[in-house]
C-alpha cells in the first residue's frame, strides 16, 4: 500500500478556496471569500494549502490529457505526433500546427497552457506568502515547519516560472497576489535570475527526499531544478553555466539530497522508474507527480493521448483512450534493435489479449473486426496509399506509447504510476553534457562513464560491448540523440532540440525546418494580452 501520497490527504477544504480559474491578473474574488483569518488555524489546514499547488500541477505538468507543458514541449518536437487518423484526431488542426510550428496567437494548446500554469504559480504564492505572514503556533506547526513550508512553496513556485520561461521566454513575475493587478512582462534574462535567487534562497532549507515526502518539493528536487536551469543557461540567459551545473550536479550524485527509498541509486531495471510500485521502489525519482489510484479516483491519464480505442484489452484495464500521440517513424527508428527501450516502452507488431496471448485484439475503425497491428508507418495503407503526413494516418499508425504501464484491474497497485519529473539519469546526462560543452564538444572519460553507467542497462550482457560509449563515439549529436531514446515521452524533447540547435533548423518526418528563431519560444496568448495591457507580445508575434 502507498503512503504518504498527495491525496490520502483531506484537502476539501482548500479545494474550495482555490476552485476558479486564474491567469496572470491573480487578483481574484476567491482570495478575498476566504482569508488567513478564517483558514490555517491548525496544521492540517496549513498542509492542505501546501498540497494544493501539487494536485494542480496534474493538469499541465505531464501527459494527462489536458493542454499543458507536456503537450507543447512533446508535439511541436520530433519525437511524438498526433495525426489525423482517418474521422478521428483533426481537432480543429490543434496538433498539426504544432509539428508544422505554425501556431497562433489563439491556440487553445498555449494559451490553456499559460492558464493553468499561472494558476498554480498563484496557489505556490499564497501559500508562501499566508504562512509566512502568521505565527507558527497560531498554525499548530512548529518554526521549522514554517521555514520549510514557505521555502517548499518558493521553490515549487520557481519550478513553475521555469517551466513558463522555458516555453514562453519572456513573462510576468509576480510574488504578491493582486500585485500589481496588471503585472509587466519581465525579459527572460531577468526571470532567469528570480529563478535562480529563489532556488538558492530556499534549496538548503528544504528537507531530504524520503518516503515522507515522495511527490512533494524536496532537496533533490530543488537541485535538479538548479541542474536543468544551468545546462539551459546559454538559451535562457545568454550565458553559459557549465561549471554551476555540473556543482549542482555533484551535489546529488555525492548522496546529500536523500531518497524516496533510502538508497539513492540508478534502477537496474528500466521498467522500475515508471512501474505502479515506483514510489516505493525506485530508487532513482528526484521529483514525480504523486498518485494512488487505491487511496483516491485520481490516476495520470495518459490514456486520453495515447491509448486505442481497444487500448483496455491489451492491458487487462478498464480505460480505453483518444488514439491521438503515435511515434514518429523515424524516432522509433533511433533505436537500435537491440536496445531494450525499443522492446519495453514501445508496443508494435499484433497486439493481444491481456488474459489471452494467443487471442487477437480487433481494430475499430479502417481495421474493424481485424487483428490489430501497429506499425512504424503512418499513411492509409488500407486504401492502397503511401503518402506519409500528418493528415494520413490510420488506426493503427506508429509505435505506442509503453513507458508507464499500469497492470491489469486486478493488480492491487493499478494505475497507481508516479509521474517521474526528474530522475537521477537525468543528472548524470547534465553533468556529462556539461563536461563535454565545457571541452569544446569533446567527450571526457567522465562523461562517458557517467552515461554509460544509464545505458549498461539498456542492452543484454552479451551485446554491451558493441554498445559502449568511448570517448570518440560520445559526440554531442550522439548524446542529443541518446537523450531521445532514454527521455522519450517525458516532456522534455522541445527544450533538448534548443539547447542543441535543433529545433528550427532540423527537418524530421513531415516537419520542414523554419530557420525562423523566434519559434524557440511561444506566443504570449491572445486572451491574455487582452486582458493585461502590461503584456507585450514575444518577437515574430502579432498582438492581435
Amino acid at each position: 500500500m502507498k503512503k504518504n501520497k498527495l491525496l490520502s490527504f483531506a484537502i476539501i477544504s482548500v479545494s474550495l478556496l482555490f476552485a476558479t480559474s486564474s491567469c496572470t491578473n491573480l487578483d481574484e474574488n476567491m482570495y478575498s471569500r476566504i482569508s488567513s483569518e478564517n483558514f490555517y488555524n491548525n496544521r492540517d489546514e496549513v498542509v492542505s494549502a501546501v498540497l494544493r499547488p501539487y494536485t494542480h500541477a496534474r493538469a499541465w505538468a505531464a501527459a494527462t490529457g489536458q493542454n499543458g507543458c507536456w503537450r507543447l514541449n512533446e508535439y511541436s518536437a520530433d519525437q511524438i505526433a498526433w495525426p489525423t487518423k482517418g474521422r478521428h484526431g483533426y481537432d480543429g488542426g490543434d496538433w498539426i500546427r504544432l509539428h508544422y510550428h505554425t501556431w497562433n496567437i489563439r491556440e487553445n494548446t498555449i494559451g490553456n497552457t499559460w492558464r493553468l500554469m499561472f494558476w498554480g504559480m498563484g496557489l505556490c504564492t499564497d501559500a508562501a506568502n499566508r504562512i509566512a505572514a502568521l505565527d507558527p503556533e497560531r498554525m499548530g506547526i512548529t518554526q521549522e515547519e514554517k521555514d520549510q513550508f514557505v521555502a517548499e512553496m518558493k521553490v515549487f513556485r520557481a519550478y513553475h516560472y521555469l517551466r513558463l520561461m522555458d516555453l514562453f521566454g519572456n513573462i510576468p513575475v509576480v510574488t504578491e497576489i493582486g500585485t500589481p493587478v496588471s503585472p509587466p512582462t519581465v525579459q527572460r534574462t531577468e526571470v532567469f535570475k528570480f529563478i535562480e535567487k529563489e532556488l538558492l534562497d530556499n534549496v538548503d532549507k528544504l528537507p531530504l527526499l524520503s518516503s515522507a515526502n515522495n511527490g512533494r518539493v524536496t532537496r533533490a528536487a530543488g537541485y535538479a531544478m538548479l541542474a536543468e536551469l544551468y545546462i539551459n543557461a546559454e538559451v535562457w540567459s545568454g550565458t553559459q553555466r557549465y561549471d554551476d551545473c555540473i556543482k549542482a550536479c555533484d551535489y546529488i550524485l555525492q548522496n546529500k539530497v536523500g531518497s524516496q527509498t533510502g538508497v539513492l541509486a540508478l534502477d537496474q531495471d528500466i521498467k522500475t522508474p515508471f512501474c505502479n510500485t515506483n514510489s516505493t521502489t525506485s530508487n532513482e525519482n528526484l521529483f514525480v507527480l504523486a498518485y494512488d489510484y487505491q487511496g483516491s479516483i485520481n490516476k495520470c491519464g495518459w490514456n486520453g493521448d495515447f491509448y486505442h480505442f481497444a487500448q483496455k484489452y491489451i492491458y487487462g484495464g478498464a480505460s480505453n483512450g483518444n488514439n491521438g500521440g503515435v511515434v514518429i517513424p523515424s524516432a522509433y527508428n533511433n533505436f537500435d534493435a537491440k536496445d531494450l527501450r525499443k522492446s519495453t516502452w514501445m508496443l508494435i507488431g499484433p497486439q493481444y489479449y491481456y488474459d489471452n496471448p494467443t487471442k487477437s485484439v480487433l481494430g475499430t475503425e479502417e481495421y474493424k473486426d481485424k487483428p490489430l497491428v501497429f506499425v512504424n508507418y503512418i499513411y492509409r495503407a488500407s486504401e492502397g496509399k503511401t503518402e506519409s503526413t500528418m493528415y494520413n494516418g490510420e488506426e493503427n499508425s506508429g509505435a505506442r506509447f509503453n513507458k508507464y504501464q499500469p497492470g491489469p484491474s486486478t493488480d492491487p497497485h493499478y494505475w497507481s504510476n508516479d509521474w517521474a519529473l526528474y530522475r537521477l539519469t537525468e543528472i548524470k546526462y547534465f553533468k556529462a553534457e556539461a563536461l563535454i560543452r565545457k571541452n569544446a564538444g569533446n567527450a571526457t572519460q567522465e562523461a562517458v562513464d557517467l552515461v554509460n553507467e544509464c545505458r549498461i542497462r539498456d542492452f543484454s550482457s552479451d551485446d554491451w560491448a558493441q554498445y559502449r560509449y568511448t570517448t570518440s563515439t560520445l559526440t554531442l549529436d550522439e548524446l542529443i540523440n541518446d537523450r531521445a531514446r532514454e527521455f522519450i515521452f517525458e516532456g522534455k524533447r522541445r527544450t533538448d532540440l534548443i539547447r542543441f540547435g535543433k529545433f528550427v533548423s532540423a527537418n524530421w518526418w513531415d516537419h520542414t525546418a523554419s530557420n525562423d528563431k523566434n519559434l524557440e519560444i511561444f506566443p504570449i496568448p491572445y486572451s491574455q494580452l487582452a486582458s493585461n495591457p502590461n503584456l507585450k507580445q514575444n518577437p515574430g508575434y502579432p498582438s492581435e
